[in-house]
């Protein structure tokens, strides 16, 4: 059998081919970026029980060809996480973005409009570079006063509607909300215990899954 000599043009020619077909194949998986606070950074739990790494199964389970990327930091705020978007965009390329920050502003007491400004940044950085956005909605407890408690839990679906992005209206949904809320949180009474991050990945899920299809 005759074997042809290949030239180091071949060589350059068949390396590029290899390149554009690893590009193609990685271009077209979802890249799913969560950009959140303690509550998506697994703050107190056991690596692998927090809702993230539960979103990664739930994906698998779906037959969902899709990376997950964490970047999330426990006690960030929606500063924090505006500083830190644009070089997370650039380093991973996501397709989606989660935005799950704010809370911590809200502890911390800091102006609302601040909080409102930051989350719309993101989205509309987010939406610039080519990723759906979903806000996901937060409450704080009703000592804040009526009109901030009000205000806050609103600016999310205010967000997401002026930038048509998606949002679940409260994360905590079936975990803050129910009759003992301490029995589903830590000793600290912030943060989820485990057993709580399964509803808060079903209260996430449903509007990802859209923003996926």
């Amino acid at each position: 059998m005759r074997v042809s000599k290949w030239t180091r043009r071949d060589f350059i020619a068949a390396g590029l081919a290899a390149c554009h077909g690893g590009w193609a194949a990685a271009a077209g998986t979802p890249v799913i970026l969560v950009v959140g606070d303690s509550l998506s950074a697994e703050y107190g739990l056991k690596r692998g029980t927090g809702w993230v790494a539960l979103l990664e199964q739930r994906l698998a389970q779906e037959k969902v060809a899709a990376k997950v990327v964490n970047a999330s930091i426990s006690g960030d705020t929606t500063s924090g996480g505006r500083s830190r978007l644009p070089s997370l965009l650039q380093q991973h390329k996501p397709t989606h973005v989660i935005l799950e920050l704010g809370a911590n502003d809200a502890l911390r007491g800091l102006p609302l409009k601040g909080t409102e400004d930051n989350l719309s940044w993101m989205t509309e950085a987010a939406q610039k570079a080519g990723a759906r956005v979903l806000l996901v909605g937060m409450q704080v407890p009703p000592n804040y006063g009526t009109d901030y408690t009000n205000r806050f839990s609103g600016l999310f679906a205010k967000v997401a509607k002026e930038r048509k992005a998606a949002v679940v209206p409260f994360f905590l949904a079936g975990v803050a909300d129910v009759p003992d809320p301490t029995a589903m949180f830590q000793s600290d009474r912030i943060h989820p215990r485990a057993e709580a991050h399964p509803r808060m990945l079903d209260n996430v899920w449903p509007e990802l899954k859209k923003l996926l299809k």
